[in-house]
């Protein structure tokens, strides 16, 4: 009995943690201008890079015209250039 208690209780505090992790992962949608993307952290933008940061669950208007260009690294869209900082 005490082995399965053991192994019980290892489960639930390893599920524990997970389920603490993943509360704490943070995604955002960020754009600029018409221009958005997705990013997984949440970065302090130089103001002239005029972005403006959402939550992931964020969803443009219908009437929106809306571009996702999706880019690796932290920087921002300006027209159609990507600004590394």
């Amino acid at each position: 009995m005490k082995v399965a208690s053991k192994v019980l209780l290892g489960t639930a505090m390893g599920a524990g943690m997970l389920a603490l992790s993943a509360a704490s992962a943070s995604a955002t949608v960020v754009c600029s201008g018409n221009v958005c993307w997705h990013t997984t952290e949440r970065y302090e933008y130089p103001s002239d890079a005029r972005v403006v940061i959402h939550e992931d669950t964020w969803k443009p208007s219908a009437d929106a015209r809306i571009t996702f260009r999706e880019h690796k690294g932290r920087g921002y869209w300006r027209d159609d250039k990507w600004i590394e900082w």
